[in-house]
C-alpha cells in the first residue's frame, strides 16, 4: 500500500481518526505506526469498542488484579481502565495536538450511557473523567438526547471539550451547534478562554442507509429503490451547508468577533464501515471530501480508503439540490426520516447500554478474589 489516498484526504482538509483503541493497540505500537504512517490524526472510542477490547485479549488483566486488590468496585474498575487507554492515546497525539493548535491530535471517551437521560448524572461523569484522564487533548462524548444537550452547554460553559454524539437528523445536529454556542456564552460571561474549547458533532452513516434501505425494500417500488444508500451521503452534506449556515449567522459571528480564534463545532462522519456489501467499502470515506471535517474510521475501512479508495476531484459529494430531492422522494416514498432518526438515536444509546452492561460483567469476573495469578 502506498496510502496516497489517506495522503490526499489529509491534504484537502479531511481528517483522518481511527474509530478503535485497546490497550494492546497501545503496547504494540500499534497507534503509534497508523499515527506516523497512515495519517491517522485523532481517535475515537464508545463502549462496543472497549467491550471488543477486553473480549480480544488479557492486556489488562494485571490491572484488573490490582484494581480487585485495592477494593475497587466495577464502575471504579471501568472508568480506570479506560482513562488509562484514553490518557496513553492522547499522549500518543499530543504532538498533533500542539503542532496544529487545537485543531487535531483529539481521542474522546464516552460518558456512562445509562446517562443519557439524565443531564445532572452526564455533567457529573463527564466532568470526572475529564479529571481523571487529565489530558488537554480529550473529549468527552454526549449524546444528543434531549437531556444530553442541556449538559453539553454545561460542560462547554466549564471549558471542556465534547464530542456530541449519536446525531441522525439536521434537527439534532442543529440543536447540538446551539448547544455548544450556549456554552461558549456561558463561558464567555464567567472570563474563560474560549479559544481552548473545542467540540465536534457526530454524524452516523451507514448505520442510517441500513436502516432507510430497509423500510425502502419493504415499499418496494422503482423509486423507493432508487433511493437505496443515497439517504445518509445526502443528509451528510444537509449538514455541512448547515454548518455553513449556523457559522454565517449572526449569533456565531458575534461570539467570534468578541473572541478572535474561537474554534465553530466541527462536523465529524462516524459509522463509516459500510454495512451492506452493494456498496463500495470507501464510499463513506472518499464521498465526504468536505474540507474541515473529520472522518473516524474502523482500522479495517481506513485500510480500504488506503488500498483501492479514488478520492474524487471537485465538485465534491452529493450537491446539495439533489440532496434536498432526495429527502423529499423518501417523504414521498412513505418513510418518515424524523421518526426513523428517533428511533435510531434511542437503538443507539440501548445498544451502548447493552455494551456496558457486557463490559461490567466481564470485569465481575476477571476481578473475582478468588482468581488465579498467572505471573
Amino acid at each position: 500500500m502506498t496510502y496516497e489516498a489517506l495522503k490526499e484526504l489529509s491534504e484537502r482538509g479531511v481528517s483522518l481518526y481511527l474509530d478503535d483503541i485497546s490497550r494492546s493497540r497501545l503496547d504494540s505500537g500499534d497507534l503509534r505506526r497508523l499515527i506516523e504512517d497512515r495519517h491517522v490524526v485523532g481517535v475515537t472510542t464508545n463502549p462496543s469498542i472497549f467491550k471488543k477490547a477486553l473480549d480480544d485479549g488479557k492486556g489488562y488483566d494485571h490491572t484488573l488484579r490490582m484494581l480487585a486488590r485495592s477494593g475497587f468496585s466495577t464502575a471504579d474498575a471501568l472508568r480506570v481502565l479506560t482513562c488509562m487507554d484514553v490518557r496513553d492515546a492522547a499522549d500518543l497525539l499530543a504532538p498533533i495536538h500542539q503542532a496544529t493548535s487545537g485543531h487535531d491530535g483529539w481521542v474522546s471517551l464516552e460518558v456512562n450511557p445509562f446517562y443519557a437521560d439524565d443531564t445532572d448524572a452526564t455533567v457529573a461523569e463527564a466532568s470526572l473523567l475529564h479529571w481523571m484522564v487529565g489530558r488537554q487533548n480529550v473529549m468527552m462524548k454526549v449524546p444528543a438526547t434531549d437531556a444530553g444537550l442541556p449538559a453539553v452547554t454545561e460542560l462547554v460553559s466549564r471549558g471542556i471539550p465534547v464530542n456530541v454524539t449519536v446525531i441522525f437528523s439536521l434537527d439534532r445536529y442543529r440543536k447540538a451547534a446551539e448547544a455548544y454556542m450556549a456554552g461558549l456564552e456561558r463561558a464567555a460571561a464567567e472570563g474563560r478562554d474560549l479559544t481552548a474549547i473545542r467540540s465536534v458533532a457526530s454524524f452516523y452513516l451507514a448505520r442510517l442507509d441500513d436502516a432507510i434501505d430497509g423500510e425502502l425494500d419493504t415499499v418496494g417500488t422503482p423509486d423507493a429503490d432508487a433511493l437505496r444508500g443515497r439517504i445518509a451521503l445526502s443528509h451528510a452534506h444537509l449538514a455541512q451547508e448547515m454548518h455553513t449556515e449556523l457559522h454565517s449567522g449572526s449569533r456565531w459571528k458575534a461570539l467570534a468577533r468578541e473572541h478572535p480564534g474561537l474554534s465553530p463545532q466541527r462536523l465529524l462522519w462516524a459509522s463509516t464501515a459500510t454495512k451492506d456489501d452493494r456498496y463500495s467499502d470507501t464510499r463513506y470515506v472518499t464521498n465526504l471530501v468536505l474540507r474541515g471535517s473529520i472522518n473516524t474510521m474502523p482500522e479495517k475501512t481506513l485500510h480500504a480508503v488506503a488500498d483501492h479508495g479514488a478520492v474524487p476531484g471537485e465538485p465534491l459529494g452529493v450537491e446539495v439540490p439533489d440532496a434536498l430531492a432526495a429527502m423529499g422522494n423518501l417523504d414521498a416514498a412513505g418513510v418518515s426520516f424524523e421518526d426513523m432518526a428517533g428511533r435510531l438515536e434511542r437503538e443507539a444509546v440501548i445498544g451502548f447500554e447493552k455494551a456496558w452492561q457486557e463490559i461490567e460483567e466481564i470485569l465481575r469476573t476477571r476481578m473475582k478474589p478468588d482468581k488465579e495469578e498467572d505471573d
